[in-house]
């Protein structure tokens, strides 16, 4: 027999028994037959979709001398040792299994029926108020006179920082059919690994709103526990996996945004259990804490920029420093070209503020440049941009932007000897920038200065350069959890 704070299990031979208890939780209230009753029919009926030959059926327990008999759940036993969490403990290749996870779990959501009381909960309002709520809980566990760990109130803020600048990534999620009535919680206790494939079992059955949800945190509930058995890299691959089987193109903020969220729930839920006296769980809300804000600071978007004179080397570094991120790039020397209607790489070359460099070209060239940043970040989506930003107005238009869309700026000014420089300038061959020496002479006599900036130098090893941006761009670092694709060169 095996106990949870809702039910009890039998294991009798090759079958479990699962009885509901008669108890009143607030959020699910069981005290009476009829309510077990439908709980157990429900709990079946949800539970086929991921595993239709382990829940049998319906079964009842008979008594003599009672007015109706008890209700529960007849299922298939699981074989134990191939629970996928035991397999983590144990170091086994878990590989095979959670891509089969991962494709299962992308079937069914693909299956699932989109209707509007779903869609509801895939808001960017319905996420903040669950947010919310687990934080309101978690403060009046502090009024009681609970010790909370470090980092709470700083997950509040990125919390709310990332959902307000957001709305349009969740209206495209909504609008993508990204949310599903899905498992509600996917836990790698509930997996099991056979030959034919893996069972999925234990799904959320007691409120249909907690079920209704992005397909992305569906999957994310089971990558947070996997982190937390110690295995990131499995559940790295696990969010990758589910992903490429589901077609979705959610940005890597979303996702570890999730992770972050699930592992607040969890966190908030050890919290209780501490204050009950539950041994250990004062430990595991403190390490959950502790992930839920590793992911909130990585999930944070970020607007990017590097600038310096011709031959800095600023666009060698924004192209490494996207590349190393897994963000967008956003060159000014190509969508200059690209609004005046030639290819990036065709000659357009001209005397400091004649041609495609007047300044009217230049002003219409930072305004798209921005307004195509804008809608990345308001997608979820960090973005670097490689521009000279020799301009305190345009700088001042870039950090208004980021402040709409609540996005984290910094500022990396790139600089290298004048002889540095210049020989860069005589070597470089046909590209989207036209800037020679002249040119650089003539913009640094008029560069304003740039104080706020981080300065980088970038005369030595391009690595090392890389390195000091990343400091000031993730001065947290990305934590075990890592969601990298690709970075779009775009422009």
């Amino acid at each position: 027999m095996i106990e949870t704070h809702t039910a009890v299990v039998l294991f009798v031979g090759d079958r479990a028994y699962k009885l509901k208890k008669p108890v009143d939780l607030t959020f699910l209230n069981y005290t009476a037959v009829a309510a077990r009753r439908t709980a157990c029919e429900r709990e079946v009926a949800l539970n086929r979709r991921f595993a239709p030959d382990v829940y049998l059926g319906m079964g009842e327990i008979r008594a003599p001398h009672t007015e109706a008999p008890e209700p529960l759940v007849v299922m298939r036993r699981m074989p134990a040792e191939r629970r996928l969490s035991q397999l983590v403990r144990e170091g086994a290749d878990v590989g095979d299994g959670l891509r089969a996870v991962a494709r299962l779990l992308a079937t069914r959501h693909a299956d699932a029926p989109r209707t509007a009381d779903v869609d509801a909960q895939g808001t960017r309002d319905a996420l903040s108020s669950r947010w919310e709520a687990s934080f309101a809980q978690v403060r009046d566990l502090a009024a009681e006179g609970m010790a909370l760990p470090d980092g709470v109130e700083e997950i509040e803020k990125l919390v709310r920082r990332y959902l307000t600048g957001r709305d349009q990534l969740f209206d495209m999620r909504v609008g993508q059919g990204r949310i599903v009535d899905g498992h509600g919680d996917l836990l790698a206790e509930d997996i099991f690994c056979l030959d034919d494939g893996p069972r999925v079992l234990d799904c959320l059955e007691f409120d249909d709103r907690l079920r209704y949800v992005d397909g992305l945190d569906d999957a994310a509930f089971l990558a947070m526990d996997l982190e937390q058995l110690d295995a990131p890299e499995s559940a790295a691959s696990f969010l990758t996996w589910y992903s490429e089987y589901s077609g979705d193109p959610a940005p890597p903020s979303l996702r570890h945004h999730y992770v972050a969220y699930r592992a607040f729930v969890r966190a908030k839920v050890s919290l209780i259990q501490a204050r009950q006296g539950a041994p250990g769980a004062e430990f595991a809300a403190r390490r959950l804490i502790a992930a839920t804000l590793r992911h909130l600071r990585t999930s944070a978007v970020g607007l990017t920029l590097v600038g310096g004179l011709p031959g800095s080397g600023k666009s060698t570094l924004s192209g490494a420093l996207a590349d190393r991120l897994g963000v967008t790039l956003l060159s000014s020397d190509r969508v200059r070209k690209e609004l005046a209607g030639i290819p990036a790489d065709q000659p357009a070359a001209a005397p400091y503020g004649e041609g495609l460099y007047t300044p009217e070209w230049t002003i219409r060239t930072y305004a798209a440049l921005l307004d195509r940043a804008s809608a990345l970040l308001s997608c979820g989506e960090s973005v670097v941009l490689d521009a000279t930003w020799s301009n305190a107005a345009q700088r001042e238009a870039a950090l208004r932007m980021a402040e709409r869309t609540s996005a984290d700026l910094v500022a990396l000014h790139c600089h290298a000897p004048d002889a540095t420089a210049a020989a860069r300038l005589q070597a470089r061959t046909t590209g989207p920038s036209d800037a020679d020496i002249d040119v650089a002479i003539a913009m640094a006599e008029r560069e304003s200065p740039w104080t706020e900036a981080v300065a980088v130098d970038t005369s030595g090893a391009l690595e090392a350069a890389v390195d000091r941006a990343l400091a000031a761009v993730r001065p947290y670092g990305t934590g075990p959890l890592v969601f990298r694709r690709p970075y779009l060169e775009a422009g």
